[in-house]
């Protein structure tokens, strides 16, 4: 019965641990650009619009409506998704601001359409 007792809560503690890291973003609302680029170093934020350009092997030049920024993506946060500037897209990533710009490091992509 102790056996048990101590499992359970070492069963308990662990999951409790692993749901602490867990952040679910499933709700998060869809900022401007414009929002974005004011947004706090390390926000969370999710922008939808196109790539106009690449800049160089993972960094583009993302806009929308209110204007224009760059965004950051590795090659396996494509998740073997084609991509053209025709395809409006949905980014969630973390705000990189540093002295003089300000980027988003992009964790997923989505094509809305």
């Amino acid at each position: 019965m102790k056996k048990l007792c101590v499992l359970i809560s070492l069963l308990f503690v662990s999951s409790t641990l692993l749901a602490a890291g867990f952040q679910d973003n499933s709700g998060t609302k869809v900022s401007t650009i414009a929002q974005a680029l004011k947004m706090r170093d390390e926000s969370f934020v999710t922008i939808q619009g196109s790539i106009v350009k690449r800049i160089s092997s993972d960094k583009y030049l993302f806009k929308d409506a209110t204007g224009t920024m760059t965004v950051e993506i590795d090659d396996e946060e494509w998740a073997g998704q084609d991509v053209n500037s025709k395809n409006k897209l949905e980014l969630q990533g973390e705000i990189d601001k540093d002295l003089m710009s300000t980027k988003l490091d992009v964790d997923s992509v989505r094509i809305i359409k």
